[in-house]
C-alpha cells in the first residue's frame, strides 16, 4: 500500500538512501534529489505529497528552494521538513518565516522522522485545496 508520494532532498546520497529506504519500508513512494535546482524540477514534475528538505547544500540551499516553492501555487500547501544542523538556530527560524511545516535537527532517529512523517501526513489529508 502506498501512503502517499515523499520528495527526500539533501547532499548527503548515504543520508538519503537510507531515508529512502526507511520510508519506503513504513509504506511510502519516495522521490530523491541530491541539490535545489533538482528538487524544484522533481517537486514539479513528480507532485510529492510531503518535501524533507536539508538546509544546508551546494548550489542553492534548502531554504531557497523552500522560498520558491511557497511561491508556486500547487506547492503552496505541500508540508514541508526542514533538516537542519545543530546550532543553526537562524536556518531554523529563517525556514518558520518562509512556512516550513516542522524541522528535525541532524543527527537525528528515523524512527522520529518517520513519526513526524506520518503526522504530516496525516494532518495534510485533512486539508481541502480545492
Amino acid at each position: 500500500m502506498n501512503k502517499g508520494k515523499i520528495l527526500v532532498v539533501d547532499d548527503e546520497m548515504g543520508l538519503v538512501e537510507l531515508i529512502k529506504g526507511q520510508l519506503e519500508y513504513a509504506g511510502y513512494g519516495v522521490v530523491v534529489a541530491y541539490n535545489g535546482p533538482d528538487a524544484l524540477q522533481k517537486a514539479a514534475s513528480e507532485t510529492p505529497a510531503l518535501v524533507i528538505l536539508d538546509i544546508k547544500m551546494p548550489v542553492m540551499d534548502g531554504l531557497e528552494v523552500l522560498r520558491k516553492l511557497r511561491n508556486i501555487p500547487e506547492a503552496y500547501n505541500i508540508p514541508i521538513i526542514m533538516f537542519t544542523q545543530v546550532g543553526e538556530t537562524r536556518g531554523i527560524f529563517e525556514a518558520q518565516d518562509l512556512m516550513a511545516t516542522d524541522y528535525i535537527i541532524k543527527p537525528f532517529s528515523l524512527k522520529k522522522l518517520i513519526g513526524m512523517v506520518d503526522k504530516h501526513m496525516k494532518a495534510g489529508r485533512l486539508i481541502d485545496t480545492e
